[in-house]
This record gives C-alpha cells, structure tokens and sequence, in this order.
C-alpha cells in the first residue's frame, strides 16, 4: 500500500515502499565546460555535455589497436585545442571492451571503450569514454548522460560555469615523454 507524505509546504506526494531516495547532483555545470583528464594527460580539453548522448566519445586519430601479455591497448593521439591540430598528445590506453554506439547522424559505429578518471567543477571520478574520430564534430570531447549521472546537472543556458580555460597543448601522459613539437624561437633583427 502506497502512502503520503503531507507537511506544511508539502502537498500530497505519493510514495512507494520500494523507492530509495537517491542522491541528488550538488553540482551544476552548464552545457559546454573546461575538463581535464589526468590519466590521458590532459590538463584541459573543452566538452560539450550531452544529455541526449548515452556514451562519452573522445577525439581519436593515428588510432591502432595493440596487445600486450593478452591485453588489447588503444594507441592514439589527441588534438587538445579545439580548432588546431598543433600540440598533439599521444595516449596508450587499455581497451575495456568494443562498444556499438549509434552516432546523431543515425550510423552505427563499432568503438573501442576505455576507462579512464575525469576532472569537472573540482570534483574527480571515473568514466568510460569511447574512442572516434571527431574531427568534423565542433567538440573534441562529448561527455554522455553515463558520466554525468547523479553528479553533474546541466543549465542548458550556462557555459563555463567551472570558470574560462585556456587549454595547456603542453601536457605529458603517464609514462611518456614530451612529445609535443617546441614552438620555433622568433628571429631576432
């Protein structure tokens, strides 16, 4: 038997003996914002937070797929800042598992999926994030309703909310060397 809820701002609320109060989000972001992602070894990459998105995609290119002692790694490079393919990092991550995601233009597209931690608004925690080419996307980055679930809630008429970046093309992955090309010196006169 279901029962009401009734305070002096309340007004009859049906609940139910099986529902459990979830944690609501403390955080609002708005629909584009500045993350990081530590493990990758980037220390900025703008985002579009898509709630109409399932799955996190990351912009991937020279990708190849690798295995070591039976484990199958994604090796690829990523173009930080947006609009320039200057300052590459390349990553080696492991593959948790091929995904089939199906793209807003209708097609359907076998991915690789990786796991990996994420910085927003301060906070840090882990997402799956699949692997594509994005190039003809306007975001490097599109961060899924499954990242976001039960952290993050969206102000569809905010951006920036977790403060205006410049991205960092300078940044080293875990285990790797500089690798991104030094900017030639100015001729002096």
């Amino acid at each position: 038997m279901a029962s009401c809820r009734v305070g002096p701002a309340w007004t009859a609320v049906p609940t139910l003996p099986s529902m459990s109060p979830k944690k609501s989000p403390d955080q609002i972001a708005g629909w584009r914002e500045w993350v990081v992602l530590p493990d990758l070894g980037i220390s900025a990459i703008k985002a579009k937070l898509d709630t109409g998105a399932r799955t996190s995609a990351l912009h991937a290119f020279e990708l190849e797929t690798i295995e070591r002692e039976g484990v199958e790694y994604a090796r690829f490079e990523v173009h930080p800042d947006q609009d320039s393919n200057k300052g590459s990092v390349r990553v080696e991550a492991r593959i948790q598992e091929w995904r089939r995601v199906r793209s807003s233009n209708g097609t359907s597209q076998l991915r690789p999926l990786i796991h990996t931690s994420i910085d927003l608004l301060g906070e840090r925690w882990e997402i799956d994030l699949t692997l594509t080419n994005r190039d003809e996307m306007g975001f490097r980055m599109l961060l899924g309703r499954q990242a976001l679930r039960r952290r993050i809630l969206i102000d569809a008429g905010a951006s920036y909310l977790g403060g205006r970046r410049k991205p960092s093309s300078k940044t080293t992955p875990k285990g790797s060397s500089e690798n991104t090309p030094k900017r030639p010196r100015k001729k002096s006169s």
